[in-house]
């Protein structure tokens, strides 16, 4: 048995040679309305190890090499005191009520547990203007979360803002460290079988839109995190080809806007082979343009 005292929430921020970013998403998490919280900063080997103000809500664990962002969120997590934890990106923030909406729905929902809850996130630019907002669906377990069909209103787009049980990130094994691009959607895959994802209808978190990396825009990383994600999940696609379907249609969309339209056609082509009908019909006309070489 553990002996480490317990908190309701860890928040988990990884990151890796970003001094100048990772302050203001630390003070984020730091501002919360819920007094009794952790916040541990994952330093992933950064050149220079991380140097923040010290704070007795303030943890910094120190990997002695860089082990990548589903290893360092995976150590975070085990290191984490909370009985709730979440994860916020070193180029992000959360707004002050984050915890306390998070939590107090995790309390109060009737939803069969155990369940899990995201929230709504604001996309923003470098001076902070709104450019999109996106609001989360409620799927049940046993639903697909990221692939399901959901009201147009709603987005799987807000997947940081999750708030989980430890003890069930770790039941489920947590985050796929062979994934660079892709672990969110592969997580969710697995979280939303064994699990109810609550969605709520409140802004939590602040994602910013700059032009530096991030994994997820690194299209030779997305296309080899997608034949990660299929072996994996191999006997759950085939058995659900609808499924299968959005899969490919989500990596076709997502190479054809990097500007790999190669790579979309073969997503394409892989979602009409799995299920025809349910494919041709949700083709974005952007994937259908690059399809008829109309560029």
């Amino acid at each position: 048995m553990s002996t480490k005292s317990s908190c309701p929430l860890t928040i988990i921020i990884t990151t890796y040679n970003r001094p100048q970013l990772l302050p203001r998403a630390v003070r984020s998490a730091l501002s919360q309305t819920v007094e009794d919280i952790e916040v541990l900063v994952v330093d992933d080997g950064s050149t220079k190890p991380v140097d923040l103000p010290t704070h007795p809500k303030l943890t910094v664990l120190r990997l002695p090499v860089n082990r990548g962002l589903a290893a360092a969120r995976n150590a975070g997590a085990a290191g984490a005191r909370g009985r709730w934890i979440t994860h916020l990106d070193d180029d992000d923030e959360l707004l002050p009520c984050f915890a306390e909406v998070s939590i107090d729905a995790l309390l109060r929902t009737r939803e069969p547990r155990p369940v899990a809850v995201i929230s709504g996130l604001e996309e923003v630019n470098q001076h902070g203007d709104v450019i999109e907002t996106h609001f989360p669906p409620t799927l049940s377990r046993g639903s697909f979360f990221g692939f399901a069909d959901i009201e147009p209103r709603l987005s799987f787009f807000s997947k940081q803002t999750l708030v989980v049980e430890r003890e069930l990130l770790r039941q489920v094994g947590g985050f796929d460290e062979s994934l660079a691009a892709l672990p969110y959607t592969e997580l969710f895959l697995r979280l939303n079988q064994v699990c109810t994802i609550l969605g709520l209808p409140v802004v939590t978190y602040r994602q910013l839109v700059h032009a530096g990396a991030r994994l997820s825009r690194d299209r030779s990383r997305r296309r080899s995190d997608y034949d990660r994600l299929v072996t994996r999940h191999r006997n759950l696609l085939d058995a659900h080809p609808k499924l299968f379907a959005a899969v490919a249609l989500r990596q076709a969309r997502a190479l054809y806007a990097f500007g790999d339209v190669r790579g979309a056609l073969v997503g394409l082509a892989q979602a009409v082979r799995c299920e025809p009908r349910h494919a041709l019909r949700r083709i974005t006309p952007l994937v259908l343009r690059a399809a008829l070489g109309r560029r």
